[in-house]
């Protein structure tokens, strides 16, 4: 037997709540919307402009704001991290370079919160570089000869 909308609707949201705190009008809000988009997709499905069983590829949000100050948003589903760890992008069949490459990140881009991100780069400097990696540095900025031919 099939759930009707407004269930599926409320075990989407209890799953929100159990996993983040939202006051009260954001549960309500979200209730509103969870239940407008599965009614659209019904509505869509019916009129045979969804296919029953298709996935949706679409981000659930925009790539250049999934990385906030103080979380990073799974671009596949949604969910909000400090930090999207190996464990997490293997669940959607993903590493790191093909997560990057997909949603369009630098091959640089940390895949974490901004203020992870910033803290990790002040303690790295407090520590400062080491001599290893200073001696690499000078290296590659001394000019190297040409080869005469």
């Amino acid at each position: 037997m099939s759930k009707t909308l407004v269930q599926m609707t409320a075990e989407i949201i209890q799953s929100q709540i159990s996993s983040k705190q939202m006051s009260t009008d954001e549960i309500k809000a979200a209730l509103n919307e969870t239940f407008q988009a599965l009614k659209s997709l019904q509505d869509a499905e019916a009129s045979g402009v969804i296919e029953p069983g298709a996935e949706a590829t679409a981000p659930t949000v925009d790539p250049k704001k999934s990385i906030q100050k103080n979380k990073v948003v799974c671009l596949e589903c949604g969910q909000e991290f400090k930090m999207l760890s190996p464990k997490h992008l293997r669940s959607h069949g993903f590493d790191a370079k093909e997560y990057r490459k997909k949603y369009g990140f630098s091959a640089r881009q940390p895949l974490c919160a901004k203020a992870l991100s910033e803290k990790r780069s002040a303690s790295g400097k407090e520590r400062g570089i080491p001599a290893n990696l200073q001696k690499a540095i000078v290296a590659r900025t001394k000019k190297k000869p040409v080869a005469d031919e």
